[in-house]
């Protein structure tokens, strides 16, 4: 699959401009920690493009979550792989239909949550934009357990075993690359 086809996917089946821009969020930290890790950019971006499009028809029953998009990729030939496999393991929570494997799959796991600090740090900020969002400032933002106290930090802090990557270098290569697709992003 190529990424103009996973956008397609996306745009058919996602309204909603914040869950898009998440989704593009998620897609360019990927690809960065694909740089970084040794994996397969492309790859990589289009698992983030993809892992949460079917969210908006399936926020009510989790339990599908993953599955439609599954179906999907299944109807434009896609059964096997590594982002079919990405994809099963990424609300397993809900489908137990696969355990995490490889560096991909926990990329996915650690960022997905980040990206939405992230925003939620930029959205504080007096100018709300990305650009003046530092490392430290969403570090400082991380010890105040009040902010943002959705996002689940001990998912995100994976990163540090199933990465081998610390919590900062983490935090800077998705701000880095959330920053370079601010545009797309809004912020």
């Amino acid at each position: 699959m190529k990424r103009e086809n996973a956008l397609e996917l996306l745009h058919e089946h996602t309204q909603n401009q914040n869950l898009r821009r998440h989704m593009y969020a998620v897609g360019a930290v990927m690809k960065a920690l694909a740089a970084k890790l040794g994996g397969d950019p492309d790859m990589w971006e289009i698992l983030g493009l993809l892992h949460d499009a079917d969210w908006e028809e399936t926020k009510e029953t989790p339990d599908l979550h993953t599955r439609k998009t599954l179906d999907w990729l299944k109807g434009a030939g896609i059964t096997d792989g590594p982002i079919v496999h990405a994809l099963m393991s990424h609300n397993r929570r809900y489908t137990h239909l696969a355990e995490l494997e490889g560096k991909m799959e926990w990329a996915l796991e650690t960022c997905d949550e980040l990206t939405g600090f992230i925003v939620a740090v930029t959205l504080v900020r007096p100018d709300k934009k990305l650009s003046s969002v530092t490392v430290e400032s969403v570090l400082k933002k991380w010890k105040t357990k009040e902010f943002a106290k959705a996002v689940d930090r001990s998912q995100i802090e994976q990163c540090e075993t199933a990465l081998q990557t610390t919590l900062r270098e983490f935090i800077e290569i998705a701000l880095g690359a959330m920053q370079q697709n601010a545009d797309a992003l809004g912020l």
